[in-house]
């Protein structure tokens, strides 16, 4: 049952009403200057296609930041960002709900610059004027990505805060003065607890996938964020669902939001082709084989690290170069291993689901569910990776004997009809799918880096510990103090790792166990 706020007790974060924004970069449209009525739940708007017509320029971005997305191959709009951007460059608080791969990115990022761009205040020093929180590091590098193009052709400064790494360039760079933080929330607290950091003076408040933040339990520190911004900010929050808590984010800290919901996640894609490979358990190593070894990038999903990480040593062994991704690996071997995904130099990423929530890479061909997963939504958040941006792809889940029963009803709850066929290695069915196989190629195997050991826990200038880690695929829910790694050899906050060989959480030695 969803309970108020403060009848749990939670202090009062009542917002102040907005008057018409009259700064906007687009003040002049007739189309911005419609009232808006207050309503006690969020007032939705129909879904739409984009409209003929629709482009960036007559949605309202300048004409000099649409080079800019030309440039990066972004020439026209997609419907959520049709549906969103009236309303956000009208500085209206606004709700989103897409899928991933829908174009939420942009659909933030072109509100938050253009409007810090218009805006009088200048930036100060550890005080950034727009914040954007985001569930994992792999996400907040993938939104820089995006944003810094069009903030550095607007003169803004942007960074990123993310755990996992050194803090110090982190405390630098904001000392410095950035208008955009794209931040995870537990490495932005510590920092704000430090002193090196102020959120006073954000104007622009951004959620990003508030959903998958409230799965990994960051709920607390995210409302203790948001009760640091000033009430009168414009947010913008967009999420693929309203449970698990991100609802009472809504009715506490959005002002007369307008909902867009756009292609929700938790709706199967039409473009997306679902299959269930029946196999023998004995069968299913040859054939996940198979279906890794075709010449298109494709994407594998296991239940737990342990076990990404064995899939990719096994598939490399075999001749099919694999990297993995999990929250047992170090930053810099995370980004490494993306890096690789991402520019082809390897074809398969092996991967569980909360490290891969932060992937955003287009034209993965296949996503093979090695391993089910438990519940329907973790099946389209994974099958999600592939049928981006309006693309076809194709989702392929294993299924033993003993899991019969769990995976038909998984199909029946995510609302799809997959092609249910009996295969063993070799099977037409498989080769149908990958197409001709890669030629193997065996290569040397390099060790990933050794992740941080802990440091003694940093005292706060508040006389308490603190420090958290931002990935909740190597840490226990806690919206409590963790510990700040100390005493860092690099850049990347490397130091050497226990002689037992075995990676201890950054939350006291205690990991969560799976993914």
């Amino acid at each position: 049952m969803t309970t108020s706020p403060r009848a749990a007790g939670a202090p009062s974060h009542r917002r102040r009403r907005r008057r018409p924004d009259t700064n906007r970069p687009d003040a002049n449209r007739a189309h911005h200057t419609t009232t808006h009525v207050a309503a006690a739940r969020p007032h939705t708007v129909a879904d739409r296609s984009p409209a003929r017509g629709d482009d960036f320029v007559s949605l309202g971005v300048p004409a000099s930041v649409v080079e800019v997305l030309a440039r990066r191959g972004v020439t026209a709009p997609f419907p959520i960002q049709t549906a969103t951007l009236p309303d956000s460059l009208a500085g209206r608080d606004v709700l989103g709900r897409g899928r991933t791969g829908s174009g939420k990115t942009l659909a933030f990022a072109l509100p938050t610059v253009l409007r810090l761009a218009a805006s009088p205040s200048r930036r100060q020093p550890g005080r950034p004027r727009a914040l954007v929180l985001v569930p994992t590091r792999e996400l907040a590098n993938q939104v820089l990505e995006t944003l810094r193009p069009i903030a550095d052709a607007l003169g803004l400064r942007t960074t990123t805060v993310y755990g996992g790494v050194g803090q110090q360039p982190q405390v630098r760079a904001l000392q410095a003065g950035v208008d955009v933080v794209i931040a995870c929330p537990g490495r932005l607290d510590d920092l704000i607890g430090q002193r090196h950091c102020s959120l006073g003076s954000v104007e622009i408040t951004v959620l990003d996938e508030a959903d998958h933040m409230a799965d990994l339990g960051f709920l607390p520190v995210v409302r203790r964020l948001l009760d640091a911004t000033p009430p009168t900010g414009q947010r913008l929050l967009f999420s693929a669902t309203l449970d698990r808590g991100v609802d009472v984010l809504v009715q506490r800290y959005l002002s007369e939001p307008v909902t867009h919901s756009v292609d929700p996640e938790v709706a199967p894609v039409a473009s997306m082709t679902h299959h269930v490979f029946a196999v023998a358990l004995a069968d299913k190593p040859a054939v996940v084989h198979e279906l890794a070894g075709g010449r298109e990038r494709s994407l594998l999903f296991t239940r737990t690290r342990h076990g990404a990480k064995k899939l990719a040593k096994q598939l490399t062994a075999a001749g099919i170069p694999a990297v993995e991704l999990h929250g047992d690996l170090s930053q810099s071997a995370r980004e490494r291993n993306l890096e690789a995904f991402t520019n082809g130099s390897t074809r398969v990423l092996v991967a569980t689901d909360i490290a891969a929530r932060g992937i955003h890479v287009d034209e993965v061909a296949l996503v093979v569910h090695v391993d089910p997963p438990a519940e329907h939504k973790a099946y389209l958040h994974r099958s999600g990776r592939t049928a981006r941006a309006g693309a076809s792809g194709v989702a392929v889940t294993l299924m033993t004997p003993q899991q019969t029963g769990d995976v038909r009803a998984l199909a029946k709850a995510a609302s799809i009809e997959p092609v249910i066929t009996r295969v063993a290695p070799g099977h037409v069915a498989i080769t149908s799918l990958v197409g001709e196989p890669a030629p193997r190629r065996h290569v040397r195997v390099a060790s990933p880096a050794p992740a941080p050991a802990p440091q003694r826990a940093a005292r706060r200038t508040d006389g308490r510990t603190d420090g958290r880690t931002d990935d909740r695929d190597s840490a226990r829910p806690s919206g409590g103090r963790g510990r700040r790694q100390a005493g860092r050899s690099s850049g990347q906050g490397r130091v050497s790792a226990p002689a037992n060989g075995r990676r201890p959480s950054s939350s006291g030695g205690r990991s969560r166990r799976g993914a």
